[in-house]
């Protein structure tokens, strides 16, 4: 089937960020008074909106406003710890232009809020700007419902099934899956084994393997 667009993750999968996050909710945890089993949090929240997030950490319901300004507090944290050691994914924007330059379009659907999407994309400095970009602070429910992949493939004026996306996490392949669309596991923190599904094309390390292995030259691209 023909491939019309490329959609990407933003943290663990186009950026090498996800130990950042980790620490910053041990940090804010503390903080808080809180006692955390880490692995556990990480595999409830990774992949949902910044309020989702807050209520599955304090367990009950916190209105809108109380849960965006505990996940400022906690992103704040977050990008102080990992902008003095910023890095991308392994050869994350070569790929991307590549992408670009056989006539795709390149969308970044992500639970990340606006601020962390502009931390990322002025550290990335990428050569051209993705067609559009979908956060976590637009009101869309978070992975595994596949809404903001939807809504990037429609800001593409995509069908959900001529895109490919780009996921580190299961939460994040299973709303891939739910969207109707091929998937690609970025196995930057978790195994192919956690990322399988029969949507997914490839499992890779980095884009390093994609690019070595000519994915982009082997897929079926739309022409019009």
């Amino acid at each position: 089937m023909e491939v019309q667009a490329l959609i990407f993750d933003m943290d663990g999968t186009m950026i090498d960020s996800m130990p950042y996050h980790a620490q910053s909710w041990l940090t804010f945890a503390q903080q808080h008074g809180l006692t955390i089993d880490l692995d556990d949090l990480m595999r409830r929240t990774t992949g949902r909106t910044g309020a989702e997030c807050m209520r599955e950490l304090f367990q009950r319901d916190i209105a809108e406003a109380e849960a965006w300004d505990l996940i400022h507090q906690k992103e704040t944290l977050y990008r102080a710890m990992f902008a003095p050691v910023f890095a991308e994914v392994a050869g994350f924007k070569v790929f991307s232009q590549q992408a670009l330059g056989r006539g795709l379009k390149v969308g970044v659907g992500t639970a990340g809020d606006k601020h962390n999407i502009a931390f990322a994309f002025s550290h990335l400095q990428m050569q051209t700007a993705p067609h559009t970009v979908v956060g976590g602070d637009e009101g869309l429910p978070g992975k595994p419902e596949p809404a903001i992949f939807l809504e990037a493939a429609k800001r593409m004026n995509t069908r959900a099934e001529a895109c490919i996306v780009f996921e580190d996490a299961p939460f994040g392949i299973e709303a891939a899956r739910r969207a109707g669309m091929r998937a690609v596991a970025v196995c930057t923190t978790h195994t192919p084994a956690q990322l399988a599904g029969p949507h997914v094309v490839a499992s890779v390390r980095d884009y390093n393997e994609l690019i070595n292995s000519k994915f982009l030259e082997n897929l079926h691209v739309a022409t019009s």
